[in-house]
Order: structure tokens, then sequence, then C-alpha cells
């Protein structure tokens, strides 16, 4: 009985968290650890499938870079990276698309589906949803930068109860060209912007946002992040995750959350408790 008890006071505790965010859309960018083990897998996919039955609105933005750096690799292509950016030449472009658009993406999708949701995957060349130009062509070659985006097509999908799960290769505004690569934490902001979330959520494979004495920040208000850049505080490859939040919050989304993906039910825990378990970025 005791344990029976347990459960009924977890499900009391998730209520106000289920009415505040009924009905809200939150942005979930997919990547690291939990994109690649198989029990971290089934567990964002019930995490995600969860908050769909309890009236949120989800949508899963993706990534899929080292999938792309393994194929490139077995077909002898060369990878190379530029500021912690890769460099997508016409021939990796193809390989990148069919990663993300095609393996990576329809494996999430039938994940969602198999635990009872309604997901439905794109990208950004569907209906060009979304349109992007050249980072810097000479240097970056076919990865973009978002111009545009028709937030409808989206919106659209969700007032038919689907999932959109989006990969995040857009099109391009001149005919002929193959399309960009977009950086995933950046389509993720953006998409969160358009679709004016509540909330977007970048897994990671780190606690959140350190401090100096490597503690977790748990909250952390947008005048400090340039602070604790120019400290060193933020540094590698957390500089353009936190970027990202940055832009989604001056964009208008209500909070920002980096969180560890290692953990199992780790977006369920960073939404539905109070404490959460990793950084929330907040004005």
């Amino acid at each position: 009985m005791q344990k029976k008890m347990q459960v009924v006071q977890t499900l009391l505790d998730t209520l106000p968290f289920i009415r505040k965010f009924a009905g809200q859309t939150i942005v979930v960018k997919y990547g690291g650890a939990a994109q690649v083990k198989e029990d971290l897998k089934e567990k964002f996919a019930q995490d995600i499938v969860l908050m769909h039955l309890v009236g949120i609105r989800p949508v899963v933005v993706h990534g899929g870079g080292p999938k792309i750096t393994q194929l490139l690799a077995d077909l002898g292509i060369e990878t190379s990276f530029v500021d912690g950016q890769r460099v997508t030449t016409k021939e990796a472009m193809r390989i990148a698309e069919m990663v993300l658009s095609g393996e990576v993406n329809k494996e999430i999708v039938s994940m969602l589906n198999d635990h009872g949701s309604k997901a439905i995957g794109i990208s950004g060349k569907d209906a060009h949803f979304i349109r992007a130009r050249a980072k810097d062509r000479s240097k970056f070659g076919y990865t973009g930068i978002i111009e545009d985006i028709h937030a409808d097509v989206v919106l659209n999908l969700m007032k038919e109860d689907f999932i959109p799960v989006i990969a995040p290769i857009a099109a391009s505004k001149d005919p002929g060209e193959p399309g960009f690569n977009i950086n995933a934490d950046l389509a993720a902001s953006k998409i969160a912007v358009a679709l004016k979330a509540t909330k977007v959520v970048f897994l990671t494979d780190t606690p959140g946002v350190l401090d100096a004495e490597s503690k977790l920040i748990g909250t952390l208000g947008t005048e400090k992040i340039d602070l604790l850049k120019n400290e060193g505080v933020i540094s590698g490859g957390m500089v353009p995750k936190v970027d990202a939040c940055l832009e989604a919050i001056q964009g208008g989304v209500g909070k920002a959350h980096i969180i560890d993906g290692r953990i199992e039910h780790s977006i369920l825990l960073e939404i539905f408790t109070s404490e959460g378990i990793g950084t929330q970025i907040v004005h």
C-alpha cells in the first residue's frame, strides 16, 4: 500500500505542471547519448509521448552528426570542421540529407509511433518551411544560416494532433541549389521562436552549465552569460548551446533548458519537478 501511495503522490505532484503547460508548445532538441543508447532512446520516446498525452504540444528537432561522420568515413569521404562546425561539401550535403531526413528522422518517428503517438517526420525542404543561405560558402560549403521559417507548416500538423519530428535540412532560396545543412541547436532555437514556444529544451551529454567550481548552475539569467563567457566559465562546445538558448529567449521563448540526456526521463524530471535537473536560462 505504501508503494501505491507513493505512486499516487508522484502523480499529484506533477498535476500543477501538467495544468500549467497543457496546450503549450515545447521544442526538444534531441541529440547526444540519448540519441545513441538504446535504453535512453526508449526513455526519450516515453517522455515525448507522455507529454503529448497530457496535453502538451511537443516538437522534436534532432541532430545526427556522428552518423553523418561515420557514413562519410565508410564511403571514404573526408570530414573537416572549422570553429567546431562541419564543412559541408556538395558530396557531404547529399550524405547529410540522406542520414538526417532518412535514417535518423524515420527512426525517431517509428519510436514515437510504436509508443502510441501520431508522429510525422519532415525536413525544412518540405513545403520549403525552412529556407536558408550559405553561412560562408568558401569556408563552410553547404552549411547554412536560417533566413526564414514558415511556421504554419508545423502548426497545421500540430492542429491535426501530430508530433512533428524535424530534420535540420533547409531549402535554398536559389533554384537548383541542393539545400543546406543546419546546426541542430540553432535550428531548434529558430523553430521555437517561430512557433512561439513556451520552452526549448536541449538534451546534451553534460549536467548543464557549470560554474568555475564545476557546480551546476540551476538558473542562469541572460545578463550573466557574456560575463561567464569572458571569464572562460562558459567555453568550448557549451558556447553554441548557450548562444542558441540566448537567441530563443531574446526571440520570445519563455525559458530555455540545457539538461543531461544521459539521465533516464530527463525531460520529465526537468519539466514536471520544481527543482529540475539542468540549467534553465531566463530573462
